[in-house]
């Protein structure tokens, strides 16, 4: 089993999320929603294209539409060996972080 990177994890999970409405500026809304952080179009992009390259994503085109001046939007869509390493990534989480409460961090 390979690891994910935390990046690939966030936006397999924010894909996962969006189910049927997983495109481009809803994903990278979702992963802004989802960590509080600022990320770049460029960083989205470049990390789609490399889960795709891993066969943890596929891509298709929806329908052209008016607002886009007639292009098509690029959806997103975990496979089958994305959702398993999304389960493997959350079943390693709780692994990891097991016995560890919020009240740990904090100094007296």
């Amino acid at each position: 089993m390979k690891l994910l990177t935390k990046t690939e994890e966030i936006l397999l999970l924010a894909i996962w999320k969006l189910n049927d409405e997983a495109y481009g500026v809803k994903v990278r809304e979702k992963v802004m929603d989802m960590t509080g952080k600022l990320f770049t179009y460029g960083n989205l992009y470049c990390t789609l294209d490399q889960l795709t390259g891993k066969g943890f994503v596929m891509k298709y085109k929806g329908e052209p539409t008016p607002e886009r001046g007639g292009r098509a939007k690029t959806f997103y869509k975990l496979s089958e060996k994305g959702l398993t390493a999304l389960q493997e990534a959350f079943e390693i989480n709780q692994s990891v972080w097991d016995g560890v409460s919020l009240y740990s961090f904090t100094r007296n």
